[in-house]
């Protein structure tokens, strides 16, 4: 009994922070309102099978899929490697082609709270150029980014650029519903100076249709702006929550600084 209400208040949880009713989940489920009630209320068990409709129906990543799973008295359905498994090997090699690809434009791999796991040539130079050296022991390019003492003085657009990067946070928070990452967002709006999440964005003349980034370092301007990259159809919860972020040079000169 005690699972079943876990497992009822966990999908009552998601299901609200969803914005959908008991009729609406029900209907993408492909269930009765009677039964999701139950579910919610702990008055029944869901059946292994209902677990994973109601999941893929509220769009639950993977990691609480398990815990979901879990909650109801089942094993979990996904596993979590290293990046290094030799299961792995064929999904790491494609993302030292695409590091490589980048080439002499820097790119990062990092996990689903920013924390770095692989990085190319060219993005090893750009951090020896911004900072002067590769900083050691692991690295969150979240906090690099938003922390007075690493990145944030050399972004001359830094208001900007850490607004619509901690909205992105927020936006992860809330569809992953993780500890963690709701954690990360409270230690990066914790930072001195950082800007409110419901500041508008200020309008300028002749908007870019991307934001750039604009680093300064000396007499050197570079301008860059970024991508995203995620895996199309993960099942590993490791895999899942990769991104793969290349920059691009936003002029001419950034482009030849990036070449030199």
């Amino acid at each position: 009994m005690t699972a079943v209400t876990a497992f009822g208040e966990r999908l009552r949880w998601w299901r609200e922070r969803r914005g959908l009713s008991q009729l609406d989940l029900a209907g993408h489920a492909d269930t009765s309102q009677r039964h999701l009630s139950f579910l919610e209320s702990g008055r029944t068990g869901p059946s292994r099978d209902m677990v994973l409709r109601l999941c893929a129906a509220l769009d639950v990543p993977l990691r609480q899929q398990n815990a979901l799973l879990l909650a109801a008295g089942f094993a979990p359905a996904w596993r979590e490697s290293d990046l290094a498994a030799p299961e792995l090997a064929k999904v790491y090699a494609a993302l030292d082609f695409m590091l490589a690809q980048q080439e002499p434009y820097p790119a990062f791999v990092v996990d689903r709270r920013w924390n770095l796991l692989r990085a190319n040539t060219g993005a090893v130079r750009f951090v020896q150029f911004l900072l002067g050296a590769v900083p050691s022991g692991p690295v969150n390019l979240a906090d690099a980014l938003v922390s007075p003492d690493a990145l944030r003085p050399l972004i001359a657009n830094w208001d900007e650029v850490a607004l619509y990067f901690l909205r992105g946070v927020q936006a992860d928070a809330i569809a992953d519903g993780t500890a963690e990452t709701a954690s990360l967002l409270r230690r990066l709006l914790a930072y001195p100076g950082v800007p409110a999440l419901s500041q508008a964005v200020s309008l300028v003349e002749a908007r870019a249709p991307v934001l750039t980034m604009d680093f300064r370092k000396g007499e050197s301007s570079l301008r860059v702006f970024t991508t995203i990259a995620t895996l199309g159809t993960p099942q590993d919860v490791t895999l899942q929550e990769i991104r793969i972020e290349c920059f691009f040079p936003a002029d001419e000169e950034t482009a030849r600084h990036f070449r030199g």
